[in-house]
């Protein structure tokens, strides 16, 4: 099986280069990765956060796609339950008029930030989760203008002329969306990197049975999305993995957030930590690829082809970016070509 790699990229900031915008080396791994073959790029949307620098990915979408030339862009995703589907159907069917067959729209139902963060997105209403799955179902009927002619919103306009609209995922880390994307219609992105204990395979046969109970017309289009990090030996990996994992157990396990330490920090605090949350810094380690390229690419064929897709997102977090962007140049080599 052919695979295809997309970027699932955090725009995180970087401890090093320390003087240099997060979102300037968003742009610049953009660019290399467009370079390099991979399929997609896709921006996460944080709120209120010390380490990842993407409160907007649709802005961050336009100027990549601008400065990319054949790289399909999109949203690894818009967090929806802040906004209003009709103008999220407004801006990404901008952003495919601009950069017609290069924009995906991927949209989430995690909060992508704390309390506060969502209180104020939500101002003056209350933020609430309740309402995702009608917004999500109302945001695809806009974009391909399929609402029933009863709908009260059935007379609005997305775009002018003759819009096309963008490829739509919603993204999940568990079967709780499998079933309402497949219902809808939409792509199914199945995030493996968050927990140590990732969804199993039959998530996405729910997604794709919920797909064909619908009667949409083709096929069910899933992908998956890992952590991977690439280096000159599996030891040189884990030891650069080691700033977000322990990240990880500060901000799940402890719910505090700090700055990405770099690696010989994170070591040295790994030792002060309590014997459970050692077993997690153990646990989400083990659970990433590592290794050298051709450790990682064995490790992410073999993922691939559990999971039945041919399509696999690589998030990576270092501490200096040139580990980074190193890694998915080796990463490319092996799998691209």
């Amino acid at each position: 099986m052919t695979l295809k790699l997309t970027v699932v990229d955090q725009s995180p900031v970087q401890g090093l280069p320390s003087n240099t915008s997060p979102v300037a080396l968003t742009v610049d791994l953009a660019r290399a990765c467009d370079r390099l073959g991979y399929h997609r790029y896709w921006l996460a949307e944080h709120h209120n956060s010390i380490n990842f620098a993407g409160p907007c990915p649709e802005i961050l979408i336009s100027h990549i796609a601008s400065v990319t030339e054949r790289i399909r862009v999109g949203s690894g995703g818009v967090m929806l339950t802040h906004y209003s589907p009709y103008k999220v159907a407004e801006q990404f069917s901008m952003l495919e008029t601009l950069y017609p067959g290069r924009i995906d729209l991927g949209i989430g139902r995690a909060p992508g930030g704390d309390a506060l963060a969502s209180h104020a997105l939500a101002y003056p209403a209350q933020p609430g989760l309740e309402d995702y799955a009608e917004q999500a179902w109302l945001l695809q009927h806009l974009l391909h203008n399929t609402l029933p002619g009863s709908h009260a919103y059935k007379g609005l306009q997305v775009m002018p002329g003759q819009p096309t609209a963008p490829a739509t995922w919603m993204l999940g880390s568990s079967g709780g969306s499998a079933g309402l994307a497949g219902q809808i219609g939409m792509k199914m992105t199945l995030a493996l990197f968050i927990s140590p204990e990732p969804a199993p395979p039959s998530v996405l046969t729910e997604y794709k049975q919920a797909w064909h109970n619908a009667g949409h017309p083709g096929e069910p289009e899933a992908n998956i999305a890992v952590a991977a990090l690439c280096a000159d030996s599996r030891e040189e990996a884990e030891y650069l993995a080691a700033p977000a994992v322990y990240w990880k157990v500060k901000a799940f396990r402890q719910g505090v957030r700090e700055v990405v330490k770099a690696p010989d920090e994170a070591l040295r605090l790994k030792e002060q930590l309590s014997a459970s949350d050692k077993a997690f810094f153990d646990a989400v380690l083990n659970s990433m690829i590592l290794g050298t390229a051709e450790e990682c690419a064995e490790q992410i064929s073999h993922v691939a082809d559990r999971y039945q897709s041919d399509e696999v997102g690589i998030v990576t977090v270092t501490h200096d970016y040139q580990h980074r962007l190193r890694s998915y140049k080796q990463l490319a080599n092996v799998l691209i070509g």
